[in-house]
């Protein structure tokens, strides 16, 4: 045993000489001669890598754009017996505008979100009121920009008459800066009154009912003028364009970050209300714009659209273009404040990089998707769907159905796409566990959804009708919008930031150029001056439907509470 113990003590006075007699420089030196062992990635080792962490985004993709592309397929193969034409290009188009939306959210969350977070919360800290207020504006206008649902303005103009509304055409076409200049500074005035409102602790419920008359007196003097009636649909649509998933996500972290800051990041409802603002305000703007415009007088369209080029033209050569022009002031904007307003330097530029170019690169894939694949499907749905109930626009041939029942199929064909899309919002899901959290499992997830999607639904059902029937689109929204303020009156304030704001969750990137070629390709097919008005239809039919679920809640609460005190 004691020899045992002597070899031990040997053996460790050895490895102690032996490290005493080798010197750093030799470590190193033996280091750099040892052989280089590479670790080679196989394409498996990718594959377990890449594929969980892809195929979540990309099935919130497939989950928002599948079933309302079959849903359209479905109703024309079986109710009408027709088949979509170009199905190869439009089926590449819908997988195009899928791959490119998820790397576009890719691109914001990784390389602009934590700009906009940044910012948020040191702002407050070192800069002044009027820095923050005019920051905030100044984000409102770029977000607004880079919007994928934007171009789809310059599309959606390219069946719309001269003739029969000339101020609409001129908007949608050689004066289509005015009309995204309109929507951004609404936009901007919405986010600087989102801000004072987190600020001094505002009440949504007195906002609205200071915005929304002006907006209704706008739209009924509009509405008695002939050049200004076809205005009415594209403003009210504009609203639900501008709350998209560039401006809601940027403006709700800095909003956040502006509310911790003044002491109020506890309240969870903090974020609620910009959004509201950003559907209304713009809407404003462009009906004072169109106002304007037709009060100095316009060139005919025939003269002017030679000589000004349209800003979003949507052609393969200028796709890139357009990209750059939408992303390129949103990143210099935030990049700009945070290095030379807040001192604040960049700690991991190959991700802030990986972001932006990642964003560059979705936005267009999805722009170059978005024309052969959602908006071919949807101007084919909406010129086939007529066949229901009137003799085909091309052929002639006998309607389907009797006039009754195509009608009615064609209502409930609308309800079922708006429903349908409204079910599969990714944004709608996430609003839905939060406010179950919030109230304590009272307004449930699944409540919240349908009571959404009910209201999407009756709303696209009404543009729809609106569209058949020729309907008064001010008469629908003046009598929705009243409804909902009276619905406002009796509601507490947390049921109308959640009511307000659920209004822009369902009108996507995904929704929006879809429900507008529906639209279009309706009102092409039966003779309509213009297809607008079933997104805003869209747009009131929740804020109604859930202000009605929250009120019935709380009646059933107070029930409960009288038995249980009985």
């Amino acid at each position: 045993m004691k020899q045992k113990s002597l070899r031990y003590g040997q053996f460790l006075g050895a490895i102690r000489r032996h490290h005493r007699q080798i010197s750093y420089n030799e470590i190193v030196a033996m280091e750099r001669a040892a052989p280089v062992v590479r670790q080679r990635l196989r394409l498996v080792d990718v594959h377990r890598l890449l594929t969980p962490y892809v195929s979540v985004r990309f099935m919130d993709q497939v989950r928002a754009v599948i079933p309302l592309a079959l849903m359209l397929v479905g109703f024309q193969a079986l109710a009408l017996r027709a088949s979509p034409d170009e199905a190869e290009v439009i089926a590449l188009g819908i997988c195009a505008v899928m791959l490119g939306l998820m790397l576009f959210m890719e691109g914001i969350n990784r390389g602009l979100m934590p700009f906009a977070e940044n910012i948020g919360f040191l702002m407050p800290q070192r800069c002044g009121t009027a820095t923050l207020l005019s920051f905030g504006a100044l984000l409102g206008v770029a977000a607004t920009f880079a919007e994928p649902a934007i171009g789809v303005l310059q599309a959606a103009g390219a069946s719309v008459s001269a003739e029969r509304a000339g101020l609409l055409k001129a908007l949608l076409g050689p004066y289509v800066r005015w009309l995204v200049l309109a929507v951004a500074v609404g936009v901007g005035l919405a986010v600087l009154l989102g801000l004072l409102r987190l600020m001094f602790a505002w009440r949504l419920k007195v906002l609205v009912m200071l915005i929304v008359p002006p907006c209704l007196g706008l739209t009924l003097y509009a509405a008695s003028q002939p050049a200004l009636v076809h205005v009415l649909g594209l403003a009210w649509d504009c609203g639900a364009i501008t709350t998209g998933p560039v401006t809601v996500p940027l403006v709700l972290a800095v909003g956040i970050g502006i509310a911790a800051s003044a002491g109020r990041g506890n309240n969870p409802l903090s974020g609620f209300g910009i959004v509201t603002l950003a559907s209304l305000l713009p809407v404003a703007c462009v009906l004072c714009v169109a106002i304007y415009l037709d009060q100095q007088g316009t060139l005919p369209v025939a003269e002017v659209l030679p000589a000004i080029a349209p800003w979003y033209a949507q052609t393969p050569g200028v796709e890139l273009i357009s990209a750059l022009r939408a992303i390129v002031p949103l990143v210099l904007l935030l990049f700009v404040v945070q290095r030379f307003v807040l001192h604040y330097k960049m700690k991991r530029r190959d991700i802030f990089i990986y972001g932006v170019s990642t964003a560059l690169i979705g936005m267009l894939i999805f722009n170059l998707g978005l024309t052969a694949g959602l908006v071919e499907l949807g101007n084919q749905a909406g010129g086939n769907v007529p066949w229901a109930f009137s003799p085909h626009r091309l052929t002639g041939e006998a309607p389907l159905y009797p006039r009754a029942l195509g009608l009615t199929m064609t209502m409930v064909f609308a309800f079922c796409i708006g429903y349908g899309a409204t079910v599969a919002e990714p944004a709608l899901n996430a609003m839905g566990i939060t406010v179950e959290n919030l109230s304590d499992g009272a307004f449930k997830k699944r409540l919240l959804i349908r009571s959404v999607a009910v209201g999407v639904g009756v709303g696209a059902a009404i543009g729809v009708a609106k569209i058949l029937f020729a309907w008064s689109l001010a008469a629908i929204l003046v009598g929705a919008y009243l409804l909902a303020l009276l619905l406002t009156v009796f509601s507490r304030e947390e049921l109308v930031n959640l009511a307000w704001d659920s209004a822009g969750v369902t009108t996507g990137p995904i929704t929006v150029p879809l429900l507008l070629a529906l639209g279009f390709g309706l009102g092409e097919a039966v003779g309509a001056v213009e297809g607008f008005g079933i997104l805003a239809a869209c747009s009131v039919g929740p804020i109604i439907s859930v202000l009605v679920s929250g009120l019935w809640i709380d009646w059933q609460t107070r029930r409960n509470l009288k038995e249980i005190k009985a």
